[in-house]
């Protein structure tokens, strides 16, 4: 197994963006040193909690300060951006990068960006799709362009210059493109199987009960089988919300306290979803109704903890469930005590990790 970082991220309401922000690179620089694979973060332009506002130029500030690790975005939110503009900036990110980049995309699902970019109303999905594919073709084919979707034209053959390649939207490093993934954020999401039928791959909520993530396994098989891959284990990435410390009492105190940053993030996370009616993904029977959904029971049931050997137990039984998986996506929360934070990375690395393998 592979130990990646995954944050959206969730900071407490009214904390300085500017200390938020220097954490959010202070977690990515020290993930590299203690060599995780791969981290990703997430994008919303309009909460004040998950207050990275753009991915890729979050990860821009990173070009030097990490040197082996991946950096990936968790994910463009693909229906609020135009398809020229993310071709633009992630080919010129991947450069930057010298291809240590993944590409993560999404249609999004935050009501209040979706407003904000004028498409709450309008089929997200279909424009999710169109986007990509929009973007995809300017990186294999060769200018002038002349792409006509339904909410995105790209042309330039009226200003097309081919002695000067004006008129050329630049390629990425990795051709033809960076590795692309996809995150899964619902039981049995068809999501999974049109993306491996496509060649990209998965990666699980760390919000989904474990019944659901296995679920994934199934529609990522189907995909593959469809595309002709083999469906590989290796490309199957999980992220789950963990948390370790020298001995069980701390961290019990520490992940489970109404007080924690990890409670915060479950409150948050709570609250949003039942607004929008979406408490599903909490419920190990869909027929279960809201009302006995709980958050005490979703922070039980979701966050693990314990000192190194009893979270490699629960990570082990964990694999049981869900089967076997490449990628162990440690899942970010804000740093309330920064030691605390910083060894429980350091334990998952240098402690836990050794156990799994």
């Amino acid at each position: 197994m592979k130990l990646g970082f995954f944050t959206m991220p969730m900071h407490p309401i009214g904390k300085d963006w500017q200390q938020s922000l220097r954490e959010d690179r202070e977690v990515f620089i020290l993930a590299d040193q203690l060599g995780f694979v791969e981290a990703y973060c997430g994008e919303h332009a309009t909460d004040p909690e998950e207050n990275i506002t753009s991915s890729a130029m979050f990860l821009a500030t990173l070009v030097d300060a990490t040197k082996q690790i991946k950096l990936g975005t968790g994910t463009i939110n693909m229906p609020n951006h135009h398809p020229a503009a993310v071709a633009g900036e992630i080919a010129m990110l991947d450069h930057l990068l010298g291809g240590r980049f993944m590409l993560g995309i999404s249609p999004g699902a935050l009501p209040s960006d979706a407003e904000i970019f004028g498409n709450m109303d309008m089929p997200r999905p279909a424009m999710f799709l169109e986007a990509i594919n929009q973007l995809l073709q300017l990186w294999t084919t060769e200018p002038p362009y002349n792409i006509q979707g339904q909410f995105w034209n790209l042309t330039t053959q009226r200003t097309f210059i081919p002695e000067t390649g004006m008129g050329t939207v630049p390629k990425p490093l990795q051709r033809p493109h960076p590795p692309i993934v996809v995150t899964a954020v619902a039981p049995f999401s068809q999501g999974i199987t049109e993306a491996a039928a496509r060649g990209w791959d998965p990666i699980s909520a760390n919000f989904l009960l474990p019944k659901w993530v296995a679920s994934h396994w199934g529609k990522y098989v189907e995909g593959c089988e469809r595309a002709g891959r083999t469906a590989d284990p290796a490309n199957w990435r999980v992220a789950k919300t963990v948390f370790v410390a020298e001995d069980d009492a701390t961290a019990k105190a520490y992940a489970t306290g109404s007080d924690g940053p990890y409670y915060y993030y479950y409150r948050s996370l709570f609250n949003k979803l039942k607004r929008r009616g979406a408490l599903g993904v909490f419920k190990s029977d869909p027929k279960m109704p809201d009302d006995q959904v709980t958050l005490e029971d979703v922070v039980n049931k979701l966050v693990i903890h314990g000192s190194p050997g009893r979270v490699a137990d629960q990570l082990m039984s964990l694999q049981e469930e869900t089967g076997r998986f490449g990628t162990l996506l440690y899942a970010g929360v804000d740093w309330k005590d920064r030691e605390l934070a910083r060894n429980s990375m350091r334990l998952m690395a240098e402690k836990v990790l050794p156990l799994l393998n």
